[in-house]
Formats: C-alpha cells, sequence, structure tokens
C-alpha cells in the first residue's frame, strides 16, 4: 500500500505553474515501478462506483491545467505510454468527459479538450483529495511535512546524476 500527498492544501501543489502535483504523482509512479511494482492504483475510501480513476482524474487535472493537450503532452505530463493514453482518452470519450479532435496545424496530432461533463468532476476530485490529504497529514507538523517533500524531491532528482 502507498499513499500519496502533494503536502498542500491543493491536488496541484502549493504552485500550480509548477506542477507538483504531476511531479510528485510522477516521482511515486516511477518509484514504485522501479521496485517492481506492476501495478499502481489509488482510491478514496469515500468515493463511489462512477468516479474517475486515478489516471482519468491524472487526464483531467491536466487538461484544466492546459485544455487542448497533445496526446504526447498528455502521456509526458502524466509519466504513461502514449498507447495507454490513447486507451484512456478513448474511455474517457465514451464517458463525454474529453473529446479528441485533429490539430489545425497537423492533422497527424490529436488535441484532447475537456467536455463540461468532464470539468464538473474536477471539483470533487478536489474535495476527496483534500480529504486524503487532510488524513495523511493529521499529526505532522508543518516543518515535518516540509522536510518529507524536500527528501522526495531530493530523491526524485537522484536518478538525474549518472553516478547513482
Amino acid at each position: 500500500i502507498a499513499a500519496y500527498h502533494p503536502y498542500s492544501e491543493y491536488p496541484e501543489g502549493d504552485d500550480p505553474a509548477a506542477k507538483d502535483f504531476l511531479l510528485r504523482g510522477n516521482f511515486l509512479n516511477s518509484a514504485l515501478h522501479g521496485k517492481g511494482v506492476q501495478q499502481a492504483w489509488a482510491t478514496d475510501a469515500k468515493g463511489g462506483g462512477s468516479a474517475p480513476t486515478s489516471a482519468q482524474s491524472g487526464v483531467l487535472f491536466a487538461l484544466a491545467k492546459v485544455d487542448g493537450s497533445t496526446m504526447g503532452q498528455l502521456a509526458k505530463a502524466l509519466d504513461l505510454a502514449p498507447s495507454a493514453v490513447s486507451g484512456l482518452v478513448q474511455r474517457m470519450e465514451a464517458l463525454h468527459w474529453v473529446q479528441r479532435r485533429p490539430c489545425p496545424n497537423d492533422a497527424r496530432t490529436q488535441r484532447v479538450w475537456l467536455l463540461d461533463a468532464g470539468r464538473i468532476q474536477i471539483p470533487a476530485l478536489k474535495q476527496a483529495l483534500k480529504r486524503v490529504n487532510d488524513r495523511l497529514s493529521e499529526s505532522f507538523s508543518d516543518e515535518e511535512l516540509h522536510t518529507v517533500a524536500r527528501w522526495l524531491r531530493h530523491v526524485q532528482h537522484l536518478g538525474d546524476h549518472p553516478s547513482c
């Protein structure tokens, strides 16, 4: 069992422009897969059957920041293979949460747009993340949480150095 907490009141992180949520999510995903975990999933104990999955939530959050992202941009932001994003977006299209359209500059490139039915999922996702974050951080001081966040950033960048 792994728990993820962005150490922030906001699912996007303390600085939405810094993509803290995506960076920390990507780090956890990479770390788990690097240790041999074959499948990673997340849930909210109060969640229902019609709630977006963690992968779908990632797409919704990414599109809320950059609507009209290309499939490649989504794959990079979510640290997923392009083929995985294609299937994920296809399932989300069936739910009428997103829509793919050809890029006006290059018809070979697909852009993904957030639809109203997808956009209305985001407030509930933010509330669910806040509940989880509150529960995970309830017995830690801000100073302790900042230390853990600093350590996670350090570990995330260990792979950037060839000597590791």
